[in-house]
C-alpha cells in the first residue's frame, strides 16, 4: 500500500461519488457487502494487475488490450512501448478505460484521462523519480538488468474521474490479501 491519508481520502470521495452517480442496476450489484472501501481497494491491489486498456482509434473505434498495471498512490500507472498502437491513441486521445478484472472475485473499472510520465523528448512528470524506482525494482530482477534504458517504453498515469469495485466475498478477497 502506497497511499497516504489524504490519497485515501480522496479515493473514497473518487468511489463514492461516482457509484452516487452510476445508474440503478449498477448500484443494485456493487452495494453494501459487495463494494470495498479506499482502504481495502489498496490492500487487494498489490504488485503487477492485468489491466484491459480501452482506447479509441481516430475514427471513433474502440480498442482493448492488455497492460501491466500498478495500483500505486491510488492510480493506475501502465507502460508501453512508445511506437504501440494504444500509445498513439493515447497521445492524441488521452480519455481512457481500464478493468482489472478477477473472475467474479473482483471487478475494478475506472475511467478517466492518462498522463504521460516520461516523454518522448526525456521530459519527466514530477512525480515519474518514485514510481520509475518502484518500476525498476519490481522489474529489475524479471529482466536480469535494472540499468536497463527504460526510453522504447512510455509510461502513463490515469487520472480517474470515475472509479468502481466490487466483490463477491470480501472477507475471502480480503484474507488472500494479507
Amino acid at each position: 500500500m502506497y497511499e497516504t491519508e489524504p490519497e485515501l481520502r480522496d479515493l473514497q470521495t473518487l468511489i463514492d461519488a461516482s457509484l452516487g452517480r452510476s445508474t440503478a442496476h449498477l448500484r443494485s450489484i456493487i452495494s453494501g457487502e459487495r463494494s470495498l472501501t479506499a482502504e481495502q481497494l489498496t490492500r487487494v491491489l498489490t504488485g503487477m494487475c492485468v489491466l484491459v486498456l480501452s482506447t479509441v482509434t481516430a475514427k471513433g473505434e474502440p480498442r482493448v488490450s492488455a497492460v501491466d498495471g500498478h495500483f500505486l498512490h491510488g492510480r493506475w500507472v501502465f507502460g508501453t512501448a512508445r511506437g504501440a498502437a494504444k500509445a498513439r491513441h493515447l497521445r492524441v486521445r488521452p480519455a481512457a478505460s481500464v478493468a482489472h478484472v478477477r473472475g467474479e472475485e473482483l471487478g475494478v473499472f475506472v475511467h478517466g484521462e492518462v498522463e504521460e510520465l516520461v516523454s518522448a523528448d526525456g521530459s519527466t512528470h514530477p512525480d515519474w523519480p518514485p514510481i520509475h524506482e518502484y518500476m525498476r525494482g519490481f522489474y529489475g530482477d524479471f529482466y536480469g538488468d535494472t540499468s536497463s534504458d527504460w526510453n522504447d517504453v512510455v509510461y502513463y498515469r490515469l487520472r480517474p474521474t470515475w472509479m468502481a469495485a466490487y466483490t463477491t466475498d470480501p472477507a475471502r478477497l480480503l484474507a488472500q490479501a494479507s
